[in-house]
């Protein structure tokens, strides 16, 4: 099992799983969205997460074309787990408080698209644009 929050603890989380396999985003918008190279999440299939405290404080922008939507704390706002397709949840790999010791980048989406001053320095498997499963 494992457990996670936002900074201020309003939203909080619990996983029926260790999470595993981290996938990170070089995206301009992930890149806007956390003020960093991208953002570094781990997917969860919803029936092996559960909402703890603070569902009320979370709010979400959808990118213009749609196909994405970003889901934060409208308390802190550190980004919050959410979902973007109807079988799993997207988890902010930095919001996992406990649980997390197996997590490892397993691998990195729009590189293509990533910072010029952004290097990958790890074994994570490199994806031009998304990942494809």
């Amino acid at each position: 099992m494992a457990t996670g929050h936002c900074n201020c603890g309003a939203v909080q989380y619990a996983l029926d799983d260790d999470p595993r396999d981290v996938y990170v985003c070089h995206c301009s918008i992930c890149r806007r969205a956390t003020g960093c190279h991208g953002i570094a999440v781990v997917l969860v299939p919803k029936s092996r997460f559960r909402w703890v405290a603070g569902e009320r404080s979370i709010a979400s922008w959808r990118k213009p074309d749609g196909d994405w939507e970003m889901w934060f704390c409208r308390v802190c706002g550190s980004p919050v787990p959410g979902e973007n397709d109807p079988h799993s949840m997207f988890v902010p790999a930095g919001s996992v408080t406990d649980g997390g010791a197996q997590m490892r980048v397993a691998h990195h989406i729009w590189v293509d698209s990533k910072a010029p001053w952004d290097e990958i320095g790890d074994h994570g498997k490199q994806h031009r644009e998304g990942f494809k499963g």
